[in-house]
C-alpha cells in the first residue's frame, strides 16, 4: 500500500509560512504521517516564538508527531541532508508559477531540490490558509523510470481526496511515424497507422492501471502530441488541474544529480499548478525502495 509515513516541510519565515503550514497539516492528517519542519538560517527566541504561533494556528502545537530541525548552511544542501537522515518520504516546499520572479528560496534552491532529492517533492504554487483537497489531478506516464510509482501515488491521492478526475496523460511520438510514412503510404494508410499507434498507447496505459487500485476514480486517458512538457502544461491548464504528478528521472551517477527531459524542465520553470515529482517511497529504517506487488 502506498503511504507517505514521514513528511517534511522546507520552512522559511515569509508571508506564505502560515499557508504552507496549513497545507502540510492537511497532508499530515490525510496520510497520518510524522511531520518534520526544516528551517535553514538564523534562529533564536523570536523565530521559535513565531513558529509556535504558526503551529498553534493549524492545531499542531501539541502534536507529538511534529518535530523541528534548525539547520545552518546552504539551504538546499541542509534540506536534502536532513531529508536523507530522517528517511523522509515527501518533501513539501513553496514555489512560484513564474520561477524567475524570485531570487532566494523559491527559485534556484527549488531546482536544486528537484534535481537532487532522494524522496518525492511537492511544490505548492499557491498555498492557502484554508487548504482544499486535490480534485483535478493530471499524471504524466512518460520520460521516467518511475511511471508506475507516479500513477500509483496519483491514484492513492485521488482516492483519499475524492478527486473529481484523474487524467492519465501519455505522449504519442508521431514525428517518426510521419517521416517513415510520408513517401511510402497513402493518406488513408497513414491515418490507419496513426490510429493503431494511438490504440496501442492507450492499451499500454490501461494495462498499467489494471494493477493499481483506482476503483471509484473517474479516469480520463489522454494522448498528447507535440512539444513534450509544453503540451502537458497546457493540458493541465485546460483541465484546471490543481496537481500535476510526474516521475523523477534517474540520477547521473557521475554528478550525483538528476537530468530531467527538456520538456519537464519547461514545467519546472513555469508551473501550471502544484507539482509532485515522484521518487519511489522507501521502507522506513532500511533505505530500500518499496516494491509494489
Amino acid at each position: 500500500m502506498v503511504q507517505f509515513h514521514k513528511i517534511a516541510l522546507a520552512l522559511a519565515f515569509s508571508p506564505r509560512t502560515q499557508a504552507l503550514l496549513a497545507e502540510v497539516a492537511r497532508l499530515k492528517n490525510l496520510w497520518n504521517a510524522e511531520l518534520i519542519l526544516i528551517h535553514v538560517g538564523d534562529y533564536g527566541d523570536r523565530e521559535k516564538l513565531l513558529l509556535d504561533e504558526f503551529l498553534a494556528g493549524v492545531n499542531l502545537s501539541l502534536d507529538k508527531n511534529v518535530r523541528v530541525c534548525w539547520e545552518q548552511g546552504k539551504p538546499s544542501e541542509r534540506i536534502l541532508a536532513t531529508c536523507k537522515k530522517e528517511n523522509v518520504d515527501l518533501l513539501v516546499a513553496g514555489a512560484l508559477k513564474q520561477e524567475n520572479l524570485v531570487q532566494y528560496y523559491l527559485g534556484t534552491i527549488a531546482r536544486k531540490i528537484l534535481r537532487k532529492a532522494g524522496c518525492s517533492v511537492l511544490m505548492l504554487t499557491d498555498p492557502s490558509n484554508t487548504p482544499a483537497p486535490f480534485r483535478n489531478i493530471v499524471v504524466n506516464t512518460e520520460d521516467s523510470a518511475y511511471v508506475e510509482d507516479a500513477v500509483r501515488i496519483a491514484c492513492a491521492i485521488g482516492l483519499k481526496d475524492k478527486a473529481q478526475w484523474l487524467h492519465v496523460v501519455r505522449e504519442i511520438k508521431l514525428y517518426g511515424l510521419t517521416m517513415s510514412a510520408s513517401d511510402q503510404h497513402s493518406e488513408a494508410e497513414y491515418e490507419h497507422l496513426r490510429q493503431s499507434l494511438v490504440k496501442d498507447e492507450i492499451e499500454t496505459v490501461e494495462k498499467l492501471l489494471k494493477g493499481i487500485p483506482h476503483e471509484g476514480l473517474k479516469v480520463n486517458i489522454k494522448m498528447l502530441a507535440g512539444k513534450s512538457g509544453f503540451e502537458l502544461a497546457k493540458f493541465a491548464q485546460r483541465k484546471h488541474a490543481d496537481l500535476l504528478v510526474v516521475g523523477a528521472s534517474p540520477r547521473r551517477f557521475s554528478l550525483f544529480d538528476r537530468v530531467f527531459p527538456h520538456g519537464l524542465e519547461y514545467i519546472f520553470a513555469d508551473m501550471p499548478c502544484n507539482l509532485l515529482v515522484i521518487h519511489p517511497i522507501k521502507n522506513q529504517g532500511t533505505g530500500r525502495e518499496v516494491k509494489h506487488g
